[in-house]
């Protein structure tokens, strides 16, 4: 199957980083830029590719016959937000109890540009005591992948500065919504 989606990638004139991650059972997931609902399907098949079963948080209302099967199959993990209030210690939670778990965050939080990223991503990692891998997407290029592994100093805003540093040399599919 894996052959198949780098074929499939392939075909589509795009490429695959080769940094794969090692070493790493347990790890928050930062993707970025994210401008479009391409960068779902891009990023999924890319994972694959990797052999990383990522995961994602998404409201349980959107669980419904027949596309919450194919969100569950995808990675989804439903999140009833009346009553998990704190999405945090829920996502912690998910950490102490697998075994491997990649757990991916958009944190612009939109596909339209926004410079107040969510910090839920950064809050979850420190309090799971997990790195947090950088991955990314970039439209000018074909390319997509991990950038690099980041572990945070506790210091939010100076960290969120580097990682918003490191997403912004990549360009989204609509590149004036990207990470400035």
């Amino acid at each position: 199957m894996r052959k198949f989606l780098k074929f499939l990638l392939k075909l589509a004139g795009w490429k695959i980083d080769e940094y794969v991650p090692q070493g790493i059972d347990k790890c928050v997931v930062v993707m970025g830029p994210h401008t479009s609902n391409w960068d779902f399907i891009i990023g999924k098949i890319t994972f694959a590719n990797y052999g990383v079963n990522a995961k994602f948080l998404i409201k349980k209302e959107s669980f419904v016959f027949p596309f919450g099967y194919y969100l569950k199959k995808m990675g989804g993990i439903p999140v009833d937000r009346k009553v998990n209030n704190n999405i945090t210690d829920f996502a912690v939670k998910l950490f102490e109890e697998s075994e491997t778990l990649y757990l991916v965050f958009t944190p612009e939080g939109t596909r339209k540009y926004n410079d107040k990223w969510k910090k839920g991503f950064y809050y979850i990692a420190l309090k799971a005591n997990v790195p947090i891998y950088i991955a990314y997407i970039d439209y000018k290029n074909k390319r997509g992948g991990f950038d690099r592994l980041f572990v945070p100093t506790g210091d939010v805003e100076k960290d969120i500065i580097e990682i918003k540093q490191v997403l912004s040399k990549y360009t989204g599919k609509f590149p004036e919504q990207g990470i400035k």
